[in-house]
């Protein structure tokens, strides 16, 4: 079935839904509900209580209306029609006042014979399948809080999502891979593996990352940052915070403030915290003159960075209000800039491999182009639109990279390259982006003289390597199920003692694996080892390692891995060699 047929058959599916709930709880306001790229979802306002055990009920009446093959009729009213008809719903009143706003007119759908005892309307755009007995087959999956357009000012509503299917083999996979997609979800692997927790006094959005969790990071940072600096960035620091005139000049204020923090007024001053890092560096550039022969200046910076995120949208590491990114921009003459862009998607392409992601398999490139109508939300400069968008699509194009072309999702000053990474719920998220600017330039005076010894005008590539630091731990944490590969292993090798008396021997172990750089603890727990051993495993440690009697008498030690392997008896330096090798690998 293609993917218009079954958003049709969602949506359908959606309206039962909502039939279905009027018909049980009396009193109950229906707000709105979409079909989505796998389901549907509705949101009630309900002063009563509906959880998971009331979805056998609910998908009971659901099967009723499927039965009754009600048919789908679409009708155009008017706005004066539509305001009496849901005199009674603020939610859909709302609707209606956005719709007369754009100078549109409303349509409804009604399930059953329009007007007829039975029936049930609401106000939608479509698309529908003929009648309710072409829906296919579904599931109610779960029940959340949303407040009313994101918004936490607003009341509170039940939101229930679902999904529909053509056939029940391929209903029956999907909830295949929803259960596996719980299993690897980061939020409960991060506090099942101890990386990360959340304090309320500390703040929504605001995570802390443990002892393991920040040695994730460290090790993230320290491999970016060298690799980088081997790539000719010049790593720099940069306040976390600035004047809102800095951000007035880029554009950004205007654009982002609903966004951002606050002004703190301070002296005369009021400063922000900072959402992006590029104005610093513009300052940073101008602060004395530049020449062509400095051209290209590639600044780079592991930039704590600020955003408010509305509390709906936040979610573990994924989306938070505080993230540490791996920032640069690169400032080049426009001859410079195609080059410049291959080089950061060659040095994208390496991070990610060295991440364990496959190109074209777990993440692919998307062209993100301009609206040019959109003066509101675009830059008014027809040929520097085209010019950089020509660019993006030539190094795209002329490298191979697998990319599709999403129309108005540029940046306010330029296209752009997002790098849109598999999650495991086989959806597509941004991780990273490479921008094309010639907007900031201007706006800040950027200049360089050239040889001829005029002053020209640079343009800017504003790249991330690495991406927000919290999100890519989020990806890795699922992607590896937080089983991470040893050189990213918060702790690489556990060592076991059979009983008390073989924890000297022990200590002498993880202190010869510590004076090679390798991240290892001695189990001090009064156990069996089979308990020693159980919970190593669940704490996904690459390597155990087994000492008893025998081991100290032949001065070896016993390796068993994770996924259960037994690699024998080795000395401690054919096992220092070995991870040494795997680590390399």
């Amino acid at each position: 079935m293609d993917s218009k047929n079954l958003e049709a058959m969602r949506h359908s599916c959606e309206h039962i839904l909502h039939q279905a709930m009027t018909d049980l709880y009396p009193g109950l306001k229906r707000a709105m509900g979409p079909a989505t790229e796998d389901g549907f979802y509705h949101d009630f306002d309900f002063d009563g209580k509906v959880t998971e055990s009331d979805f056998p009920k609910i998908e009971k009446r659901m099967r009723e209306i499927v039965n009754l093959d009600l048919p789908f009729v679409k009708r155009e009213i008017t706005i004066k029609e539509a305001k009496e008809l849901f005199k009674n719903n603020p939610y859909k009143l709302d609707w209606v006042s956005q719709i007369e706003q754009r100078g549109e007119s409303p349509t409804v759908y009604w399930t059953g014979e329009p007007e007829k005892e039975g029936s049930d309307v609401d106000l939608c755009k479509g698309p529908h399948v003929s009648s309710t007995g072409k829906v296919g087959v579904f599931k109610l999956l779960s029940i959340a809080g949303a407040y009313w357009h994101g918004n936490e000012k607003n009341k509170m509503l039940t939101r229930i999502y679902g999904t529909c299917f053509p056939t029940k083999v391929e209903l029956e996979a999907y909830l295949k891979t929803v259960e596996e997609a719980k299993k690897r979800d980061h939020r409960k692997l991060g506090a099942d593996l101890d990386l990360f927790v959340f304090s309320d006094l500390v703040g929504k959005g605001l995570p802390m990352l443990t002892p393991k969790g920040a040695t994730i990071r460290r090790i993230l940072e320290r491999f970016i940052v060298d690799e980088e600096i081997k790539r000719g960035y010049q790593h720099v620091i940069t306040p976390p915070l600035a004047k809102v005139d800095l951000y007035k000049t880029s554009g950004h204020y205007p654009y982002y403030k609903d966004t951002m923090y606050p002004p703190m007024n301070i002296d005369d001053d009021e400063l922000i915290l900072r959402p992006m890092t590029c104005p610093h560096h513009f300052m940073m550039y101008k602060s004395h003159p530049r020449s062509y022969r400095e051209l290209p200046i590639r600044y780079a910076e592991i930039s704590p960075q600020f955003r408010y995120e509305k509390s709906g949208e936040l979610s573990g590491l994924m989306r938070v209000r505080m993230f540490m990114l791996a920032d640069a921009h690169i400032i080049c003459t426009k001859d410079q800039a195609k080059n410049e862009i291959v080089q950061v998607l060659s040095l994208i392409d390496y991070v990610n491999e060295k991440l364990g992601l496959k190109k074209g398999v777990d993440y692919r490139y998307r062209l993100s182009l301009g609206d040019r109508s959109d003066t509101k939300k675009y830059y008014k400069d027809d040929q520097a639109w085209d010019n950089a968008e020509s660019v993006l699509k030539q190094v795209l194009d002329e490298t191979q990279a697998p990319y599709y072309e999403a129309s108005n999702e540029a940046a306010f000053y330029g296209p752009k390259i997002d790098i849109q990474i598999k999650n495991v719920n086989g959806k597509e998220d941004t991780a990273f982006t490479v921008q094309y600017d010639f907007v900031m330039p201007k706006r800040f005076e950027l200049r360089y003289v050239n040889e001829e010894s005029k002053e020209i005008e640079p343009v800017v590539i504003h790249r991330a390597s690495l991406g927000c630091f919290e999100r890519t731990m989020a990806f890795l944490i699922e992607h590896y199920g937080g089983a991470f590969p040893l050189w990213l292993a918060p702790v690489q090798v556990v060592v076991l003692p059979i009983s008390s008396k073989h924890t000297e021997y022990g200590n002498r172990l993880v202190s010869e694996l510590k004076k090679h750089d390798f991240r290892a603890e001695l189990d001090h727990e009064q156990a069996t080892i089979g308990k020693k051993i159980r919970q190593a495993t669940l704490q996904k440690i690459p390597y155990m390692v087994i000492i008893g009697d025998a081991e100290i008498q032949a001065s070896t030690l016993s390796v068993r891995t994770r996924e259960g392997a037994d690699l024998g008896k080795q000395s401690i330096t054919e096992f220092i060699e070995y991870l040494k090798t795997t680590i390399e690998k």
